[in-house]
């Protein structure tokens, strides 16, 4: 074990942890260009139906019933601890409706919601290394930092699809991280001052990421935004269950994952 600020220790080996990574990388690796093809599908959608044109069948990943069921059956093998809800979770209520307010409508509620969910990852494992640097936290073992900037990017790889979607249905990308539990969470994140303070928020917004998109995929009414969802959350997911293992925390697998933590589009302040 590692020993770091305020007695915190690593309850796991580095060789472990850097080994996780290395799967984690993998599998985000594999799930890339599925990733890709179903954003691509899922533009293409929301153009013919705003052109009222019809919809083609495109390269679908899941069947709308078998995809929320595959992917459930995945995050369960992943699934994280079966503590209470996290601070930045708002329910299972996902409207998608045309009425939603603000610019983004329908699913493209949903796809601003998730990039907005990752771009939040993405600050704060940035918080995370700021933090590292400035020597806030102790002495970092370097398998966490892999960690961090290895989910960091994977995070930023799933923002720049759903920004795609976005951009390609002719609304603004999303750049900031315009949730109301924002400010909270890097309130939160600059009172750390140990690794596993860290870990434990940083688990807080993978639970909450993978639950909305698990939610997603029975929510959403395009089949390709559901394949989108889903080839993402088991990535999540495992980012999740590692962050168990760095809380001596044993991710074990349920039969179904739940979505108590999932985020509602209602945080979105656009």
């Amino acid at each position: 074990m590692t020993t770091t600020k305020g007695g915190w220790e690593l309850p796991i080996s580095e060789g472990e942890l850097a080994r996780l990574t290395r799967d984690m990388h993998d599998v985000h690796q594999e799930t890339l260009p599925a990733m890709r093809a179903a954003a691509v599908d899922l533009t293409e959608e929301i153009r013919a139906r705003r052109n009222d044109a019809p919809r083609e069948a495109g390269r679908r990943r899941f069947l709308l019933g078998a995809g929320g069921a595959a992917v459930a059956l995945t995050l369960a093998a992943c699934s994280s601890s079966k503590s209470g809800g996290s601070a930045g979770s708002s329910g299972t209520s996902m409207p998608a409706s045309d009425s939603a307010s603000g610019q983004y409508t329908g699913d493209l509620r949903v796809v601003a919601l998730a990039t907005a969910l990752e771009n939040q990852a993405v600050g704060a494992y940035q918080a995370a290394l700021d933090a590292a640097k400035a020597g806030k936290l102790g002495t970092v073992p370097p398998a966490v930092g892999t960690f961090i900037t290895t989910a960091q990017a994977q995070h930023a790889d799933h923002a720049k699809a759903w920004n795609a979607v976005l951009t390609g249905a002719g609304k603004p990308a999303i750049t900031t991280v315009p949730l109301s539990n924002q400010p909270a969470t890097l309130q939160a994140l600059n009172a750390a001052t140990d690794v596993g303070t860290v870990a434990k928020l940083a688990l807080s917004l993978e639970d909450q990421a993978a639950q909305t998109y698990l939610f997603a995929t029975y929510s959403v009414t395009s089949p390709a935004g559901i394949a989108t969802a889903a080839t993402i959350a088991p990535v999540e997911a495992m980012h999740a269950a590692i962050l168990n293992y760095v809380l001596g925390q044993y991710p074990v697998p349920d039969d179904f994952l739940p979505v108590d933590k999932a985020a509602s589009p209602s945080l979105l302040t656009v």
